[in-house]
């Protein structure tokens, strides 16, 4: 009998305090829990620490100046024992309590470096950031994934992959995007799991939504050169964006309470897509400390729950926190 790989867990954190201790509890009580949880915090100042050391997790850190996503990734990774190392966003937390065991499940085949799963907005979550994510993460898995797209807030890599490709560090985003693209071209396979899905909480002001599409479409212009944006095209594609969500949130029977946010959203996703295409040679050391540490659709989703799972239930009263699993 094959035993299972051994995991590891790596969580980046700074200034998670509302959201990590559910995504900690999910991880104890997944039906295979993980072998080792990693928190790399970059310099959180709130209850971020203390509330994580509630439960097993080893705790790295990294200066804030210092900080990239690839970065503390490979800090993650370095410090990993696990065959596959899994990554999880401290604003996330799993549905299942077989995330972890659907996740990893695709790692069976040798040729998969790469899986990565469903994520689904919460109750706060823009409508149009709902349907963003409903375009990325949709129902029906994929075993062996042609293009390489992945989002590292809900992902697992074979660790000996990473080994001989470490994340890169000086990327301002897409760090996902860049590996997975490596990845595929070394002749590695990907796998997207809708089993595996994860509540994601975007909970972000409107620069901040400027902010995050800036850094990535700056990432996204150093790993495919030969792509760009002009102003035209921004204001295109915001427009039709814009039209789309109307139309879908009419037939949803939720227009007049996104009447704002739509146009908004489209906005601040596209201006700040312009602005990082437009974004001409390095990156200050303020321009990027601003990027990462920066001053209600609930449409139907459809069941991707795998056999015998069972939804985790957090507001249940406190228990005892359970040990990570031990060989």
């Amino acid at each position: 009998m094959v035993s299972a790989p051994r995991t590891s867990v790596v969580v980046r954190c700074f200034n998670e305090e509302r959201h990590i201790g559910r995504l900690l509890s999910g991880l104890v009580r997944q039906t295979q829990p993980p072998d080792q949880i990693i928190v790399v915090d970059s310099g959180s100042t709130d209850a971020t620490l203390s509330i994580a050391r509630r439960f097993p997790v080893e705790v790295h850190t990294i200066e804030p100046e210092q900080f990239s996503f690839g970065r503390s990734l490979n800090i993650g990774c370095r410090a990993a024992t696990g065959d596959i190392v899994v990554f999880a966003s401290a604003h996330v937390h799993p549905v299942y309590d077989t995330w972890l065991a659907e996740l990893i499940a695709p790692f069976s085949d040798p040729q998969v470096a790469l899986a990565y799963g469903r994520q689904q907005g919460n109750e706060r979550t823009k409508y149009s950031e709902q349907r963003v994510m409903a375009r990325w993460f949709p129902a029906k898995s994929v075993s062996h994934q042609a293009h390489p797209f992945s989002n590292n807030a809900n992902a697992a890599i074979r660790r000996s992959v990473w080994e001989t490709q470490p994340y890169d560090e000086s990327l301002t985003g897409l760090e996902d995007l860049d590996w997975a693209k490596k990845a595929l071209e070394a002749g590695h396979a990907i796998s997207y799991v809708a089993t595996a899905p994860v509540v994601h909480a975007h909970e972000e002001s409107w620069s901040g939504v400027v902010n995050r599409y800036r850094r990535e479409a700056i990432a996204h212009k150093r790993i495919y050169h030969e792509h760009h944006m002009s102003a035209f095209e921004a204001i295109r594609l915001a427009a039709a964006n814009i039209a789309s969500d109307v139309v879908a949130a009419a037939r949803d029977g939720v227009l007049v309470e996104n009447l704002r946010s739509i146009p908004a959203f489209r906005a601040a996703q596209f201006y700040g897509t312009y602005r990082g295409f437009r974004q001409r040679g390095e990156e200050s050391a303020v321009l990027r400390s601003r990027f990462y540490y920066p001053h209600g659709w609930r449409g139907p989703v459809s069941d991707t729950r795998p056999p015998n799972a069972h939804a985790i239930r957090y507001d249940e009263p406190e228990q005892q926190v359970p040990h990570v699993r031990a060989d």
